[in-house]
C-alpha cells in the first residue's frame, strides 16, 4: 500500500511540474500594451510542487515544513532564531509587543515610552508603536539615501523616556547601521531592524537584518521572495526574547510546546503562575496579551524553495537597478537619483564611497528617482505618462506618514500629544511630492527595462522642449 500511495504521490507532482512549465509559457513582450508590474511573484514548477506536496499531507497549521524553513532561514541571515508569522506588517507588530513583556522588567516598553523611527516610509513600521501605547518620535530622512537622518538622533533622544529604535532598510538601501548601533549600545535601547524590503541587502560585507535585537521579513510577493503571505521575526542573538515573540504570535500563552506537541517542558501540571490554582495545565496559561498570527504549512514549504533562489533573485535586483542608472544617466540635471549609504557619487563604474565608512550593497526593492526642484513636469505628471505606457510605478509609499488621514486625526485626537517630531520633516516632505520609483524585481526582462528607461527618456525629452 506505501508503495502505491509513494507512486501516486511521485505522479501527482510530476503533472503538477508539467501543468506549471506548459502553463507559465511567456507570450512575446509588446512594449505599450503589456504590463510591467513594479514587483511580483518570482516562481516556477519547483515552488508550486512545494505547496501542493505540503498539502497532500494535509498538515495546514504551521509544523514540519515551517520548522525546517525557519532553520534554513536563520542560517541564510546568521542570527539565532527565526519565527514566522503570516505577514511582515504582523512581525512588525510582534517586534515591539515582545519588547513590552513585563518579563523584561525595568527594559519593558510602556506606554508614554517612546521608540525613535523615521517619519517617511511604510505605516506599519510605525503602527505598532502607537498600537503598544507607545509614542513615536519622528526623524527626517536623507534625501538621497530615503534612510533616516542619523545626526538627529541625539535630539530625538529623551533619557528615562525613550527606550528604543525602530527603522525601516529603505527600498532595500541600508541605514546608516554603524551610528544607529553605537548610539543605541550607548544608550541601552533596542533597536529592531525593519528588513522587509531589504532581505540580502548587505553594510560592511554583513546581511543587514542581523545587526539589531529583533529583526523582521515580509513575504508578500512584492518582497524579495514570496510566501504569498507571510514574515518572519528573526531573534538576532539574545535567545530570552524568543518565548516572548512566541507568545504574543501564539494567543499570549506562556506554553512553548509548538502546536500538536504536548508537555516538553516535562512539567505540564506543575505551573502556578498568577492568580491560577496549582497545577493548571500549562498548554492554557496565558501571560501576555497576545494574537494568533501563525502562516501555513504549505507556505513555509514554498517559503523553502524560495530561499534556494533568494542569491540569484538579489543578483538580478542589483543588475537591473544598474542597467537603469546606465540607461537613464543623462538625466542628473533633471533626478537625483538615490544612493546606497556612505555613498558620494555614481559613475558607470560604480559607487563611490565616502573614505573611511563601511561599503554599502542594497538589494534595491525599486529604482527611486526624485525631481529636482526646477523640473519642468512634476511627478504626477510622469506617473500618469508611465502608467499609460502600462510600467509599474510607486510613490515611497506612505511619504510623510504625519500628513497621511491616520495620522493628522490621531494628532488632533490626542491634543498634540500622540507623538514628537524633530526639526519640519523638510526632506521626508520633498520625498512625499517629487520622487517616484519603478521596478527592479527578477521578473523583469532587458526588454522591459528597455521600454521603462525609452519611456522616461522620451518623457523628459518631450518636456524640456515645452519648457
Amino acid at each position: 500500500m506505501n508503495d502505491k500511495i509513494d507512486l501516486l504521490r511521485e505522479e501527482i507532482l510530476l503533472k503538477t511540474r508539467e501543468l506549471i512549465r506548459l502553463r507559465e509559457i511567456k507570450k512575446p513582450f509588446s512594449p505599450g500594451a503589456t504590463i510591467i508590474p513594479y514587483a511580483g511573484r518570482v516562481y516556477d514548477e519547483e515552488e508550486v510542487a512545494a505547496g501542493v506536496s505540503s498539502m497532500l499531507d494535509f498538515w495546514l497549521t504551521l509544523g514540519p515544513q515551517g520548522d525546517i524553513f525557519e532553520k534554513e532561514l536563520a542560517q541564510f541571515l546568521r542570527v539565532r532564531l527565526t519565527l514566522l508569522v503570516n505577514s511582515g506588517s504582523s512581525a512588525n507588530l510582534l517586534a515591539i509587543s515582545a519588547l513590552t513583556s513585563a518579563k523584561l522588567k525595568e527594559r519593558r516598553i510602556l506606554p508614554g515610552d517612546e521608540v525613535i523611527t523615521v517619519a517617511a516610509g511604510f505605516p506599519t513600521t510605525v503602527a505598532p508603536i502607537i498600537q503598544n501605547g507607545a509614542i513615536p518620535v519622528f526623524i527626517d530622512i536623507d534625501p538621497r539615501t530615503l534612510n533616516a537622518r542619523v545626526d538627529q538622533l541625539e535630539d530625538a533622544y529623551d533619557s528615562g523616556k525613550t527606550k528604543a529604535v525602530m527603522l525601516a532598510h529603505a527600498l532595500g538601501n541600508p541605514f546608516d547601521l554603524g551610528e544607529v548601533k553605537r548610539f543605541c549600545a550607548e544608550k541601552g535601547l533596542w533597536l529592531i531592524e525593519d528588513n522587509c524590503d531589504a532581505l540580502g541587502s548587505l553594510y560592511d560585507g554583513q546581511l543587514t537584518g542581523s545587526f539589531g535585537d529583533l529583526s523582521t521579513q515580509s513575504f508578500y510577493p512584492p518582497h524579495h521572495m514570496t510566501l504569498g503571505e507571510g514574515g518572519a521575526v528573526n531573534i538576532v542573538r539574545s535567545a530570552i526574547l524568543k518565548p516572548l515573540v512566541e507568545s504574543f504570535r501564539d494567543w499570549g500563552r506562556d506554553c512553548w510546546c509548538p502546536s500538536g506537541k504536548d508537555n516538553t517542558c516535562k512539567k505540564r501540571f506543575d505551573w502556578q503562575l498568577g492568580d491560577l490554582p496549582s497545577g493548571y495545565d500549562h498548554k492554557y496559561i496565558y501571560s501576555h496579551l497576545g494574537y494568533n498570527l501563525k502562516p501555513l504549512d504549505p507556505q513555509a514549504a514554498i517559503g523553502r524553495a524560495q530561499l534556494k533562489k533568494l542569491p540569484g533573485f538579489v543578483k538580478s535586483r542589483i543588475d537591473n537597478w544598474n542597467y537603469l542608472r546606465n540607461a537613464l544617466s543623462s538625466l542628473e540635471d533633471v533626478f537625483d537619483f538615490m544612493l546606497p549609504t556612505h555613498a558620494s557619487s555614481w559613475t558607470k563604474n560604480g559607487f563611490t564611497f565616502i573614505d573611511g565608512k563601511p561599503k554599502v550593497t542594497p538589494s534595491w526593492f525599486g529604482f527611486m528617482m526624485t525631481l529636482k526642484e526646477a523640473a519642468s513636469f512634476s511627478r504626477t505628471e510622469l506617473a500618469r505618462a508611465l502608467d499609460t505606457a502600462k510600467i509599474g510605478n510607486r510613490m515611497f509609499f506612505g511619504g510623510n506618514l504625519l500628513r497621511q488621514p491616520a495620522f493628522v486625526q490621531l494628532h488632533r485626537d490626542s491634543k498634540g500629544k500622540a507623538f514628537r517630531t524633530i526639526g519640519d520633516l523638510t526632506y521626508a516632505d520633498i520625498i512625499m511630492n517629487r520622487s517616484i520609483f519603478v521596478g527592479v524585481y527578477p521578473g523583469l526582462s532587458s526588454e522591459h527595462l528597455d521600454h521603462i528607461a525609452s519611456t522616461i527618456n522620451s518623457f523628459v525629452s518631450q518636456n524640456r522642449s515645452l519648457a
